[in-house]
């Protein structure tokens, strides 16, 4: 499995792009290799993160290893807070 981040480029909320910015550095910082799916390129990608959610009002960033959904924006900083972003990916 891979980990995957949900995110746009097409935003106008500083807060969003903050959090993408920030998922994708601690990703980077820890070696987690992750493939990026931009949801602005595609409605149909927009309306899979959120059936994958279960939550259809869901917005990036998503994090998911494989199908299967990790957690929010709130969820992942609430993992590096206690170490355990391996955990929260599903990889450990």
């Amino acid at each position: 499995m891979s980990v995957k981040v949900y995110y746009t480029t097409v935003t106008a909320s500083r807060e969003v792009k903050s959090q993408q910015a920030e998922v994708m550095r601690i990703l980077e910082s820890k070696s987690i290799q992750f493939e990026l799916i931009d949801i602005s390129q595609d409605s149909s990608l927009r309306e899979e993160m959120r059936a994958k959610a279960g939550n259809p009002t869901a917005v990036p960033p998503l994090v998911f290893n494989g199908d299967q959904y990790c957690g929010d924006y709130e969820m992942f900083a609430e993992a590096v807070e206690e170490d355990a972003v391996e955990k929260f990916l599903k990889l450990a």
